[in-house]
């Protein structure tokens, strides 16, 4: 018995009230990675009153969660994040992504007993640094699945726009503190280590392929200003289009902090953590995706390449998983945009509440389409096993 597509549209419509007061209630009571407590529990809720099977803590992660409903070998996962950002709140607009996830999924748990196949709704903390979804990856959390979707809101329509890979690194230099009026013959600057790594960085740039980003802060300036610094810090995040890419890079800067460290005389300690993946978009379902926004009355390019883009764990899931990261516009083009304060207001507005739920129907739709096409499946599978694996998979139409 196949879905009742034009019911699903209806349940999403009547959904709509509730989605929009979830994304209010997320936005009203920020948390940050890996402390999402009353997000997660709100999610959960609404999916166990629906009749889904729900595991909680699920990879070992107090604040993740797996919601299930259907039964057979097709298996379909609609991804919600919902950590904020320090300071700006939900500046990153993951209250719509988890209210929006969690309408495609309550509008198919209403037909259940039409599911060909299985569809989960996970909850994924911490995509902001904590990479929530690659954790859940490690733990299996994710197995077995023929797709994985999410929309992320942004400014404009997009299908497939990439996300680059990234890592970060932190050096801390330790050299020899002094008067700085008395003797500063005597001391060994810290700071000037620190600093000459973000100048010997800024004079590799020439060197960097395209898409490429390096971005740092000092975390520790010093002690005090009448002292030579004996102690500075400072943490790099680098991001290419590949992780080819990135590993060169971030070696680069890693050879800049030793140059720095050697030409002041200081000692430098280098630590590197694994940040995320490139996005491999599959084009087959992210078109299909379109194809349902376009029937909502939106139009979504496949790609804009005017724009930049950022890191997201679900690169991490795109290269495992046929996966889609549909961008979808909550305010207008170039009116403010992802971190900034403007945005934030704009996750908590009637437009952003309506992007929200065209959103929740199409990947509703879509996640049907996967489950009752073997065809589908098939292609999309075909593509992800055929794509790159540390590069953009499919160079989109713009």
């Amino acid at each position: 018995m196949a879905i009742d597509r034009d019911q699903l549209a209806r349940d999403c419509r009547d959904l709509a009230p509730l989605l929009a007061e979830i994304a209010d209630r997320i936005h009203d009571h920020p948390e940050l990675r890996f402390e999402e407590h009353r997000a997660s529990g709100w999610l959960a809720e609404e999916a166990e009153r629906a009749g889904a099977r729900v595991e909680r803590g699920v990879g070992d992660l107090p604040t993740a969660f797996r919601a299930t409903v259907g039964a057979g070998p097709a298996r379909v996962a609609v991804l919600a994040e919902y950590d904020a950002l320090p300071e700006v709140g939900h500046a990153c607009g993951h209250n719509l992504i988890a209210a929006g996830g969690l309408g495609a999924f309550l509008a198919l748990a209403r037909q259940a007993d039409r599911l060909d196949g299985t569809v989960l709704l996970v909850g994924t903390p911490a995509e902001e640094g904590g990479g929530g979804k690659i954790k859940l990856l490690e733990a299996g959390v994710l197995d077995g699945l023929d797709a994985a979707m999410m929309f992320h809101p942004f400014d404009r329509d997009l299908l497939v726009h990439p996300t680059l890979a990234n890592a970060y690194v932190t050096c801390r230099f330790r050299g020899k503190a002094s008067h700085a009026a008395i003797a500063p013959w005597d001391g060994a600057s810290a700071l000037t280590a620190c600093l000459d790594t973000f100048r010997l960085v800024d004079g590799q740039r020439v060197h960097f392929k395209d898409g490429v980003r390096v971005h740092g802060w000092v975390t520790d300036g010093g002690q005090a200003v009448n002292i030579i610094p004996e102690r500075a810090a400072c943490e790099f995040s680098v991001r290419a289009t590949d992780t080819v890419e990135l590993a060169r890079v971030q070696a680069i800067v890693e050879r800049c902090a030793r140059g720095a460290a050697m030409a002041s005389g200081v000692e430098v300690e280098i630590d590197a953590r694994r940040g995320y993946r490139n996005m491999v978009n599959n084009v087959t379902l992210a078109r299909r995706l379109g194809d349902h926004l376009r029937a909502l009355g939106r139009a979504p390019r496949e790609a804009d390449p005017t724009v930049g883009t950022g890191s997201t764990d679900m690169g991490d899931v795109s290269h495992a998983i046929p996966s889609i990261h549909a961008w979808i516009a909550i305010c207008d083009e170039g009116e403010t945009t992802c971190h900034q304060r403007a945005f934030a207001a704009c996750a908590r507005s009637p437009r952003g509440h309506a992007a929200m739920w065209a959103a929740a129907q199409a990947m509703a739709l879509t996640a049907a389409d996967v489950l009752e096409s073997p065809e589908l499946r098939g292609s999309a599978r075909q593509e992800h096993e055929g794509a790159p694996t540390d590069r953009q998979a499919h160079r989109p139409r713009a």
